[in-house]
This record gives C-alpha cells, structure tokens and sequence, in this order.
C-alpha cells in the first residue's frame, strides 16, 4: 500500500458529524451508485454497532466495515457488515487488510462468538482466505449475487 492506513474502531456515538457522512457517502457511492443496488443502507443497525475504519495520512477515509454484536444480526455469531473499499484505493491489498482488521476486531470484542457475513459471490474467495465457508445457496440480494459465510 502506497500510504500509511490508521485504523479506527469505536461505536456509534464515537462519529464526528463529518466522519459519520463520510461513512455514510463511501458506502452510497460503491453499493447504491457503483453497484446499482437499489436498498435501504441506512438501515437502523448502524446506532446499535461497532464501525472500523480505514483512513490514509491525509485523513481519507479509504475502507470501512461495521461490526454487529452477536444476538443483533444472528443468534450465536457476530457479523461482519457494508465491506468497503473506496474505488480509487483498490487494487493495493487494501481489502485483506481491512478484513484482517475485521477479524481481529470481532475476536477482541466478540472473542466466544463465530462470525458470519453475506458476501458477494464474486469476493467470496476473498473471505474464504480468512476462515470463512459458504453456510447457504447464493441468493439475490439487491440485484447481486450473495452467499452467506461463516467463521468459527
């Protein structure tokens, strides 16, 4: 990677204004713009989560994630969630870093608890090189191919 990445995880209540939007703005423009997934991102679960972030030298925010709680997602496994590179960032190991980040996030703060995710089955490959295996069929889910993953 070109540039230095500092990693931020806290809870909602931890987002400045202008942090929070540029969340928000990463998130719209790859999954709603980019993707052309029409659907609700701002879906309530954001207020009641952990949010990691990646941010540049400059302060760009360049990868986000946010982590859920066991019990709020799924019963007995914590969830890995709205995994994001900014497109002028990829390409440089960006998307590894960020799910290893993820990870240990997860085992920190969920340490008994397994981890799941809906991956879109074009990065599941991506998430299989991190402990993860297809628990489900491939569904559709906002026009997109996904599958559910899962980590002990």
């Amino acid at each position: 990677m070109a540039n230095r990445i500092a990693w931020h995880c806290h809870g909602f209540d931890g987002f400045a204004p202008h942090a929070l939007y540029q969340v928000l703005q990463l998130r719209d423009r790859v999954f709603v713009v980019e993707q052309q997934s029409i659907y609700g991102d701002v879906d309530g679960v954001d207020t009641h989560c952990l949010h990691l972030s990646g941010r540049d030298d400059a302060g760009r925010l360049l990868a986000y994630a946010r982590l859920i709680a066991p019990g709020e997602k799924y019963p007995d496994a914590a969830a890995v969630g709205r995994v994001v590179v900014a497109p002028e960032a990829r390409g440089q190991g960006l998307g590894k870093a960020l799910m290893a980040q993820a990870v240990a996030q997860c085992r920190a703060h969920f340490p008994d608890a397994a981890i799941m995710l809906s991956a879109q089955v074009d990065a599941s490959t991506l998430y299989a090189s991190f402990g993860f295996e297809p628990v489900s069929e491939p569904y559709d889910d906002g026009g997109i191919l996904h599958v559910d993953m899962r980590r002990k």
